[in-house]
């Protein structure tokens, strides 16, 4: 009976297994003839056109005006009226020296002067009778001129005890504390005004690299740039939102670098920029057309030179050697190895190996354009339509 109930119980067991089992005749997801799809990179279409060559320059920040407050006399300072590290308006007192010695040689001269003043006048109605010579009133004369003079000058010398900013500007910290002797044997420096906006950066360019430019424009294979805006890149590789200008270029190449030095101007409003920074400056140099452009991150570098990943009619992946010239921007110039036309990998190398089948997407560029971004001619942009 027992054997039975057993027999029974696992007849049951088996039947709802067999029930809950997937069927052997439904495909199963995942198997054997499930494929991956192909990954997904992010293409451009090569295109021709005129594009501005540029130059990256490493350049140091410099303030556009500089003054050194200094003590224009000598004395004990009283006290600093002014905040280091903030903007100060021209003619302010910033520092104040004891006057009490200036100020009584000062009260002495007036009184000379005062002096010196009643005997010209008392001179007067006697010369007109004869009383007095022509030579003593012209004496008289002189004498008051030079109380006056050493009047102004011990004013000027009470003036000076008040020193104020001569320019407009940020001032740095102070160099002397309250109590100090200044003004003793020189014009003793007090603090610095900077005024940072706008803001110069001086840079230099190779003069072997100015000759090779200047040729390849006398030749007609590059037209010279008619723009003066650079563009300032900062430590981090980012780049200053406003553009600046070049002023001016030296005449001679410095005999000791064997390069030229230029100056260029950028506005400053908010102060981001602060004299003595080490920046790189981007500006155009050339004008070349018939150009092929591609971003730096297309092109990879091995011992055996430059490539880059194009995506083949077919939809494979194949290798291109290439070799690249200037810059344009923060794209590369392709001097060999492509045509354009052809669908260049831009994103998505960590992907992909030759031969392999890809899937295209179109590549979306940065919204702000390098300053050396081509200028497709009208066949490309028919085929880019």
């Amino acid at each position: 009976m027992n054997a039975t109930r057993i027999f029974t119980f696992s007849l049951l067991v088996s039947a709802l297994l067999a029930a809950c089992s997937p069927s052997s005749d439904k495909p199963q997801a995942g198997g054997p003839g499930g494929g991956m799809p192909p990954p997904e990179v992010e293409v451009m279409t090569v295109a021709i056109g005129t594009a501005t060559l540029t130059q990256d320059l490493p350049g140091r920040l410099e303030a556009w005006r500089t003054a050194q407050v200094r003590a224009r006399v000598e004395g004990i300072v009283e006290k600093r009226l002014f905040v280091e590290g903030t903007d100060v308006r021209e003619g302010a007192t910033l520092f104040r020296i004891d006057a009490r010695t200036y100020q009584a040689a000062a009260d002495a001269a007036r009184a000379d002067v005062e002096a010196a003043r009643l005997v010209v006048e008392r001179y007067r109605p006697l010369l007109e009778i004869k009383a007095v010579s022509q030579q003593e009133y012209d004496t008289a004369q002189a004498r008051l001129k030079q109380t006056q003079a050493a009047l102004a000058r011990t004013e000027l010398d009470v003036e000076n005890t008040r020193v104020p900013a001569s320019i407009s500007g940020r001032i740095g910290r102070a160099l002397v504390t309250e109590g100090a002797l200044v003004g003793r044997g020189e014009a003793t420096h007090l603090a610095t005004i900077e005024q940072i906006n706008p803001i110069y950066v001086n840079f230099t360019q190779p003069g072997g690299e100015m000759l090779r430019l200047q040729a390849a424009v006398n030749s007609g294979k590059l037209k010279r740039s008619e723009s003066a805006k650079v563009e300032l890149l900062l430590e981090d590789g980012s780049s200053y939102a406003l553009p600046g200008k070049i002023l001016f270029s030296d005449l001679a190449v410095d005999p000791s670098t064997g390069a030229v030095g230029m100056r260029a101007e950028f506005a400053n409003p908010k102060r981001e920029l602060l004299p003595g920074m080490f920046v790189r400056l981007r500006f155009p140099s050339a004008v070349a057309e018939g150009a092929i452009l591609v971003p730096q991150r297309a092109v990879q570098s091995s011992p055996q030179g430059q490539s880059v990943m194009i995506v083949t009619p077919e939809g494979k992946v194949a290798p291109q050697p290439i070799k690249t010239g200037g810059m344009a921007g923060s794209d590369f110039i392709v001097a060999e190895g492509l045509k354009g036309g052809e669908q260049l990998i831009v994103n998505g190398l960590q992907k992909v190996r030759p031969g392999a089948t890809v899937k295209t997407v179109p590549w979306q560029s940065d919204p702000a354009k390098p300053a050396g971004a081509p200028q497709p001619d009208g066949e490309n942009k028919k085929k880019e339509g």
